[in-house]
């Protein structure tokens, strides 16, 4: 196909409906999707759009990304917004120069594409179409919409904008604007509350007639961030957005929400796309990766959006279990939209009052801002703790880095780039990259495995009693993530600088990052610095590590009738009783180094001499100079009796963390950032590793224990502290926002 062929990425509702008029109007087009059985049916019976009753199909080319290497020109990009970089990343190598994506989506995608293929080749544009997949190839015609086309950041409108709405009115009424950012974000004032209609069971109309202060609420707070913005808001099919302004005429107001709810009841939609993902696709909603910008400018520019942020949260607590959908959430956020939060006024302080501020004043305002937020820090560590991830159970992983992908968005926005390295036996390696000050970035290193088998949460819940929460993973290592994250969010909202951050989470950290070492190494070497947010030691940072070694010793020896013929074998059990006798000579506790033989393995009856035995070692060392004797002592082991053989098996599985010069020099940077909230920033050498061992072998300056206050790692009695969420939280953006200014 030429470059006159539509290439549409995600066949979904929006661009199944748009490809279907294109090609029925005779335009070339190609699908290209990542639903395998939704592009079989296409190819299969042709692309189906069904009204009523009434059916109608046309033929399409449609391939799934793997199976399509040519090159692209005209892209309509129509997946979901959460997926946006994915489909990036394989649209723009076929992109031709002249070629150009057009962002048919919902939500704000037009700067990530602009991140990405450049803003010469990005066309942004406003659609608003009720339409669904209701089974592979088939899309249900929601009825009639809106969809307006124009140059990115509000350029004057081109020949391409022109003649890509004369092809698109063969679907419907689209037109050109230079303001398609005012149809965005009136939009988005109306997606709120279609956001907050999904979380009970009614239609749409019905919810919003019932529930005015919430549908009022939600859009008046999206539109006070688009006039902060200075947004001009462009009313669009049913819906009037100055009527939901805060300051207009209830009046006005009520006559709006009729004419818009009596539209609404003429649509064969009577539920929102966000409703029908969680009661009937059982899958995370894309409503949470729209609000991120809302959020993100609303934090800039102090404008508070409670009742938003109360639809959010609980649309991310009906991913988790869409079971929870009631009616009564409104009826919450109709008492919420009478009395609203309490908020600190230090906590609303402008970047305009903290930029530049001497480090107490900076370091209060931080800590006060964290500290007005404390219980949605705790909101999120609970969700996000409510999701098991055993570093066993592969399933359990890429459902729970799914989610943290989607909380991501919500709380940081789209990141500048994205990358999943997959992984066949441990959960997947998240990489994503945040731009800031800076050529180098900062790395941001976490795990979200846990060592506690699926199941664990039945007995052992979430639980918070006053500061302290206890549950499986909380201290090693979830609320280390939080944290992290709380902090990026404060340096945005309190306008303070902050560097060029890196984050990477890995899924096999308790079993020894087998798998993600590699790829912990490469970036560690691209980068200045980094911070591991495993959890504190008592509150103190961990600047020195033992390197571990993972050893198998595996005696061979002859078997023989223990009774009958008692001289004839040679016991691998009596051999391995005098290595092991060995082995514990090696122990130096003053050095550091520690030799546990933890299994012991051998034989097969009590009447046969022993063929074969294995002890498993742990070996810990406090320096280099201790891992190479050891290293040399397992291998001039010999056998005491001549007839049995031995095999050292295994190695190092992470190299000593000492204490550099440069390590040292980031430790006194945190600790003269934690000293303006009075905190004492304590040091400490601990035997156990963490991923910071490859950093540090690799020649970088690590800030290591920088996570969660607490205690019990690995234990039952795992807990932390919520003062030491939001403290811990502030002093790592403070400690960012220095690196950003260095």
């Amino acid at each position: 196909m030429s470059s006159d062929t539509y290439t549409v990425v995600g066949a979904g509702a929006i661009g199944g409906t748009l490809a279907f008029s294109l090609a029925r109007a005779g335009h070339r087009v190609r699908l290209v999707d990542t639903d395998a059985a939704h592009v079989a049916a296409i190819r299969e019976r042709g692309l189906t759009v069904a009204r009523g009753e009434h059916r109608e199909s046309v033929r399409v080319e449609a391939v799934t990304p793997d199976a399509y290497e040519g090159p692209v020109h005209r892209v309509l990009l129509a997946v979901k917004a959460q997926a946006t970089g994915a489909a990036l990343d394989w649209i723009t190598p076929r992109l031709a120069p002249d070629g150009w994506v057009v962002s048919l989506q919902n939500g704000f995608n037009e700067e990530l594409i602009a991140k990405k293929a450049g803003p010469e080749r990005t066309v942004a544009a406003f659609v608003n179409i009720f339409a669904d997949v209701i089974e592979p190839g088939v899309i249900l015609d929601g009825g009639a919409g809106a969809l307006v086309v124009g140059e990115h950041g509000g350029a004057a409108l081109s020949e391409r904008v022109g003649s890509l709405v004369a092809d698109l009115r063969s679907w419907g009424p689209a037109v050109a604007s230079d303001n398609v950012e005012g149809y965005l974000w009136a939009k988005a004032g109306f997606g709120a509350m279609l956001a907050a209609t999904a979380l009970a069971d009614a239609p749409m109309a019905e919810l919003i007639d019932r529930h005015p202060a919430t549908m009022d609420a939600v859009a008046a707070e999206v539109f006070d961030v688009a006039d902060a913005l200075g947004i001009a808001l462009e009313p669009f099919d049913a819906f009037e957005p100055e009527a939901f302004r805060r300051t207009a005429d209830p009046a006005v107001r009520r006559a709006a929400t009729a004419r818009l709810t009596a539209w609404l009841r003429t649509q064969s939609k009577d539920r929102s796309g966000i409703w029908r993902d969680l009661a009937v696709r059982r899958r995370p909603v894309e409503v949470t990766t729209h609000y991120a910008e809302v959020f993100a400018q609303a934090e800039r520019h102090g404008v508070d959006t409670p009742v938003l942020r109360a639809v959010i949260d609980d649309l991310r607590e009906l991913e988790r279990d869409p079971g929870l959908m009631a009616e009564a959430r409104l009826d919450a956020l109709d008492r919420l939209t009478a009395t609203g939060p309490a908020v600190p006024a230090a906590a609303s302080a402008s970047a305009e009052s903290v930029t530049g501020a001497p480090g107490e004043e900076r370091a209060g305002a931080v800590r006060a801002w964290l500290e007005a937020r404390r219980e949605e820090m705790v909101s999120d560590l609970a969700a996000y703790t409510s999701l098991e991830s055993s570093s066993t159970d592969l399933a359990a992983l890429d459902a729970c880095l799914t989610w943290l992908r989607h909380w991501l968005d919500g709380s940081l926005g789209a990141p500048g780039a994205e990358e999943i390295q997959a992984r066949e036996e441990t959960g997947d390696i998240l990489i994503r990259r945040y731009p800031g000050a800076g050529d180098r970035p900062v790395l941001l290193l976490g795990h979200y495995d846990t060592v506690w088998p699926t199941g664990t949460l039945e007995q052992w819940p979430f639980r918070r009693d006053g500061d302290r929460i206890t549950g499986p993973g909380v201290f090693d290592m979830k609320a280390g993530l939080v944290q992290a994250v709380w902090a990026l969010k404060a340096l945005d909202a309190l306008g303070l600088p902050r560097p060029a951050c890196t984050l990477l989470l890995n899924g096999d950290e308790e079993t020894g990052s087998l798998a993600s070492s590699e790829a912990i190494i490469d970036e560690a070497r691209d980068s200045r610095a980094a911070l591991v947010f495993e959890a504190a030691a008592d509150g103190a940072l961990k600047t020195a590590r033992k390197g571990v070694g993972l050893f198998t010793l595996t005696v061979a020896g002859s078997e023989a009738h223990a009774g009958l013929d008692p001289e004839a074998g040679a016991s691998a059990v009596e051999e391995l009783a005098h290595q092991i006798l060995r082995l514990t000579g090696l122990r130096d506790h003053e050095a550091g180094t520690s030799l546990n033989v933890g299994v012991i393995e051998g034989g097969t009856r009590s009447n046969v001499t022993a063929g074969q035995a294995l002890a498993r070692l742990d070996v810990r060392v406090a320096t280099a100079a201790e891992q190479e004797r050891i290293g040399a002592a397992l291998a001039a082991l010999r056998p005491v009796d001549p007839r049995t053989s031995l095999e050292v098996s295994g190695g190092w599985n992470r190299p000593v963390f000492e204490r550099t010069a440069q390590v040292a020099e980031l430790a006194e940077l945190a600790r003269e950032c934690a000293a303006p909230f009075g905190l004492e920033l304590r040091e400490t050498a601990v035997g156990g590793a963490s991923d910071g061992n490859f950093v540090v072998a690799a020649g970088v300056p690590v800030l290591d224990g920088i996570g969660a206050v607490g205690s019990g790692a690995h234990a039952r009695s795992e807990n932390t502290s919520v003062n030491g969420m939001v403290q811990r939280a502030a002093l790592t953006a403070l400690v960012l926002a220095t690196l950003a200014e260095d």
